[in-house]
């Protein structure tokens, strides 16, 4: 007997995977967490396996690429956290209506809570919108073999699959059962066609085929694997995605039993099945995260064959429809869905003692970190202005953080432009200085201060440029010139790019030179119209020095400027100030000190 090969895989890998078991020819996407793992992976073995990778500018650029590729019959994946499909919506929602010629998955990565989003919006619902099939796993080997599923599917129905992990999936590691890899891949070539055109008449023949595809997708999901039940009396549970696996864990620990239906493709629900299970049961509990797209279709299908079962979850307030859910919070609702008043116990009939929360972390921008140079620069020289600091999606968020306190602003990607320009247009006189990092500004920015030259928006922008995507795990972006896979890329020059979008005042100065910062900081803002600030330094996580900084006890004179000002992790208070083996040797704390008490020394 041929025993399957296992691999210890996080599920991120796992769907790399699942890609590379379907034949994957092209791999499409932008850096989000918890997405960002599944392009890394392919991108490490893409020399070996023979398919094409990229990281492109951003998510609309990504499945558009994707969807040039499919329409020669590649089969291709793009993959972005769930605000960049947001970013992707305007080719995707057509996308449904012109179809694919090959497969083409979207792996969309939601992140309920959020741990590292502006919020908490539910793929599934975008799923419905555009009318797409969405499959929701729930461990990596399923993500893996959903993967695999998904390519599948598409090809079969012509159109785009939504692959929806969350981020528990996306990071828990599981041996995972692998299948085999393919010895052939499509064979691609572009073939005219007039509905490759999408014109208004086209688009209504379009509408029509994709609304007759929603049935044909029920029926195949209703044979799928990912769906299953198992009856065991008249109460019943529908769950769907990660959320099973705290149903399941909470329900052995507290020895309750109920009928289980697992839905592993929340749209379109696949009704036979679905009806099956509420024919067996008086009453369900309806458990996922988010929204209630799977309690919505139940509710539905309920009511239109007129079923005698009650139909609880996020409706009745059993089931919350904010943050993520954990088998302690699922506990604590099949508690009050069961009516049980007894003690809470484990396994073995213990009672559960529930350890204190643990305290709050606040995020905070590494020791070392340019981007606190710079916000510290501007705070301090335009501190006379009363300025408005718009702010962007980055690591540089946490300019917001005390004791910087240099964000008022941030909403998405490429924001702070645009914001800004809003602003100066109803508060004339004051100066509104936006913030974004240099892979936001290819990301959306550009367009943003396109739109402040032509319109003559008097504001001022500094990029960050830190060389990386920093916040994703340091991936590469249009300005470093290497490649996704690691190759040599043309760079793009920032600065250049700049000059080409019309903007007059440039100034490019070291984001650790702290004099050089506050003197562009004086000059951009009063310049009239729109004027720009590049602050380049290497991320800190990327460089090491040889030279780390200490306090001369002698001449301290204990002000805590620097600590309090400043607020380098590196620096803090033990009965005088002193600084720790955190520092990263920018020396910009000197700068900060207002009597020379802090000097450079050799690192042991």
């Amino acid at each position: 007997m041929v025993v399957a090969e296992k691999m210890l895989l996080m599920g991120n890998e796992a769907i790399a995977r699942g890609a590379v078991e379907a034949g994957v020819q092209v791999v499409t996407g932008y850096p989000g967490t918890p997405s960002s793992e599944v392009l890394e992976t392919l991108a490490h073995f893409a020399k070996e396996y023979g398919y094409y990778v990229e990281w492109s500018v951003n998510e609309k650029v990504a499945l558009e690429v994707a969807a040039g590729a499919a329409y020669a019959g590649a089969r291709a994946l793009v993959t972005m956290k769930q605000v960049g499909l947001n970013v992707a919506a305007d080719p995707l929602m057509t996308l449904a209506y012109i179809g694919v010629g090959g497969g083409l998955v979207l792996v969309v990565a939601d992140d309920p809570g959020p741990h590292s989003s502006q919020n908490e919006q539910d793929t599934r619902k975008f799923a419905q919108f555009a009318k797409l099939p969405v499959l929701d796993p729930s461990t990596p080997q399923e993500a893996k073999d959903m993967t695999v599923a998904a390519f599948e599917l598409s090809e079969q129905l012509g159109l785009p699959v939504i692959l929806r992990p969350t981020t528990r999936t996306c990071h828990v590691c599981q041996d995972v059962t692998l299948g085999p890899l393919p010895e052939t891949r499509n064979q691609c070539r572009f073939d005219r066609n007039p509905e490759w055109v999408i014109l208004p008449a086209l688009a209504y023949k379009k509408h029509l085929w994709l609304n007759r595809k929603q049935e044909e997708v029920r029926r195949l999901f209703n044979g799928m694997p990912f769906n299953r039940a198992e009856v065991k009396g008249k109460t019943g549970i529908i769950t769907s995605g990660v959320s099973y696996n705290y149903v399941v864990e909470a329900l052995e620990m507290q020895g309750w039993e109920a009928s289980l239906l697992k839905i592993g493709t929340p749209y379109p629900l696949p009704e036979d099945l679905v009806l099956e299970f509420l024919s067996r049961v008086e009453r369900v509990l309806v458990v996922e995260e988010q929204e209630p797209v799977v309690e919505d279709q139940v509710i539905h299908l309920a009511w239109r064959h007129n079923l005698p079962v009650t139909v609880e979850g996020k409706h009745n307030g059993l089931v919350l429809r904010e943050g993520e859910l954990d088998v302690d919070r699922v506990t604590a609702v099949l508690r009050k869905y069961f009516g049980s008043t007894g003690m809470e116990q484990d396994v073995a009939g213990n009672k559960v003692r529930h350890t204190p929360e643990l305290p709050l972390r606040t995020p905070v921008l590494c020791a070392g970190c340019p981007h606190r140079a710079v916000f510290y620069g501007f705070r301090e020289a335009l501190k006379d202005y009363d300025p408005v600091f718009t702010g962007d999606i980055g690591c540089y968020t946490l300019g917001v953080i005390p004791p910087l306190n240099a964000l008022d602003t941030c909403l998405c990607m490429g924001a702070s432009v645009t914001i800004a320009t809003g602003l100066s247009r109803v508060e004339q006189g004051r100066k509104h200085v936006a913030f974004l990092g240099d892979s936001t500004f290819f990301h959306t920015g550009v367009v943003g201060l396109i739109n402040a030259v032509y319109n003559r928006a008097d504001i001022t922008l500094v990029i960050l440029d830190n060389g990386t995507t920093a916040m994703t795990g340091h991936q590469p972006h249009p300005g470093i010139g290497k490649s996704a896979t690691g190759d040599p890329a043309r760079r793009v020059d920032i600065a250049e790019l700049v000059r080409g979008c019309g903007v007059d005042y440039i100034r490019e100065v070291d984001a650790y030179n702290l004099q050089e910062v506050m003197q562009a900081a004086r000059e951009a803002v009063q310049y009239e119209g729109p004027s720009v600030v590049i602050a380049r330094r290497a991320c800190v996580a990327l460089v090491r020095t040889r030279s780390r900084y200490r306090v001369k006890d002698d001449i301290c004179i204990e002000c805590m400027s620097c600590v309090q000002s400043f607020g380098c992790p590196a620096l803090s208070v033990q009965e005088k100030v002193v600084i720790s083996e955190k520092c990263t040797g920018c020396g910009v704390c000197a700068q900060v000190c207002p009597v020379n008490a802090i000097e450079e020394v050799t690192r042991a």
